[in-house]
């Protein structure tokens, strides 16, 4: 198969470690502007990077569906624990390292000059070789392109980046504090905790100047994990896991729950309302003018689903669990959540797709 992206790319390093680690013979293409803005689309719906081109002619993309039907196909050492109270656990950690630190990655990607300029020039080097405009300008409107979609239109300005980079340290403290006793999230072999946190925490956090700054320097355990899942392979790495959800665990789903959790419920009642854009108040910050995203409706829609297909002790776990840091309220608050997304379950193929910054009400 062939793996469509970037070697910058947040999502794209998220499916690469995947792949890496479940050793999934597959092709690099560096994704140029035309594969993005025509083949992409033409053949999955979405202007999404990575995409996936399969050997009988089929397209994904989405890496959360993408890496569950490729579990299907590669069944040996899954990612996903075998204790569904920790599968769980494992998709609320994956759904908030693909959507909430998807913000502070963008931010100290984009609002950092040391940052900005260093990517702008290794997309604009990697991805549009086939653009015939000169290359300073192909980075003076990629880096204003970014700062603009990714940082001022997601909420970041002087009222919240004092939030939004707190996040960022809050996770980066809880994580090595993990890691000090135990080599992946959950043990010893990634699960789809550690795959999911590879999209912002590789690629992102620990690449770019300014975040990979603050990691070696107040976090390098965290940094030794990176490295560490990016040389993971199952057929070596299938170690144990540890029993249950470990106590080291509860700020980081305190925090998904004050940050992640707080702005699915938010987003999700402004798509039933029929808005285009709301505000939502994180942690004592006012985020303002957010749009509206049917993809993240679709995101609370899935969590809340997989949270009642639990048997009844593992609900009962995973209750208790988030019940004392405040998540379970946030996660059950808003009932009967329908994104109208995927309703005939044909993600990751096709033209299931939908951008996750596209407003689409039925």
């Amino acid at each position: 198969m062939k793996l469509y992206g970037l070697k910058c790319s947040y999502f794209t390093g998220k499916l690469e470690s995947y792949f890496h680690y479940k050793e999934i013979p597959h092709e690099f293409k560096s994704m140029t502007v035309k594969d993005f803005t025509r083949t992409i689309p033409a053949k999955t719906g979405a202007m999404q990077m990575p995409a996936v081109e399969l050997d009988d002619g089929r397209w994904m993309t989405d890496t959360s569906p993408i890496i569950d039907w490729l579990e299907t196909q590669y069944p040996e050492h899954p990612i996903l624990p075998d204790d569904p109270a920790q599968a769980f656990i494992c998709r609320l950690i994956e759904d908030y390292a693909d959507e909430w630190l998807w913000r502070p990655a963008m931010h100290y990607r984009w609002s950092y000059p040391a940052s900005a300029k260093l990517l702008a020039r290794q997309i604009v080097d990697e991805m549009t070789v086939d653009v015939k405009v000169p290359a300073w300008l192909k980075r003076n409107r990629t880096e204003k392109r970014q700062f603009g979609n990714f940082v001022l239109r997601d909420g970041v300005n002087d009222q919240t980046r004092a939030n939004v980079e707190q996040g960022y340290k809050t996770l980066l403290k809880v994580l090595n504090n993990v890691f000090a006793s135990r080599r992946f999230v959950f043990g010893d072999r990634p699960t789809l905790a550690d795959i999911g946190l590879m999209g912002p925490l590789f690629r992102h956090f620990a690449m770019d100047p300014t975040p990979g700054n603050i990691m070696r320097e107040t976090a390098p355990g965290v940094i030794a994990w990176v490295y560490r899942v990016w040389n993971a392979r199952a057929s070596r790495d299938h170690g144990q896991l540890v029993s249950g959800v470990p106590d080291d665990l509860l700020p980081l789903i305190k925090e998904i729950g004050e940050t992640h959790l707080q702005a699915l419920c938010a987003n999700a009642k402004a798509w039933s309302n029929g808005d285009s854009h709301y505000d939502v108040k994180v942690q004592g910050a006012p985020y303002t003018g957010l749009q509206t995203s049917q993809y993240r409706v679709w995101c609370l829609e899935m969590l809340q689903k997989r949270f009642k297909a639990l048997d009844d002790a593992s609900r009962e776990t995973v209750s208790r669990l988030l019940d004392t840091q405040g998540a379970l309220e946030l996660l059950l608050h808003l009932t009967d959540v329908k994104s109208g997304y995927d309703e005939d379950g044909k993600a990751p193929f096709g033209h299931a797709s939908l951008p996750v910054f596209k407003h689409v009400k039925n």
